[in-house]
């Protein structure tokens, strides 16, 4: 499931996974990995991640359907 919300994210922003792996600071085929499930996502990717897109982690991980940040 986090792979399935990683990917639904980026493409409702209309944005690549370049431009994710820009911000991230990683390779286009690192962050391609990341989205198809080929490599787990660290803490510090999902962390990232989720304020690139100003989403909660547990959104992320599938706990809840509610993204909104935790503050």
């Amino acid at each position: 499931m986090i792979y399935k919300n990683i990917r639904n994210l980026r493409e409702d922003r209309d944005m690549t996974q370049a431009q994710i792996a820009k911000k991230l600071g990683i390779s286009q085929r690192a962050y391609s990995y990341y989205e198809n499930g080929e490599r787990t996502l660290t803490p510090e990717i999902l962390i990232a991640i989720s304020k690139i897109h100003n989403v909660s982690v547990d959104y992320l991980l599938g706990l809840t359907d509610d993204c909104t940040p935790k503050k």
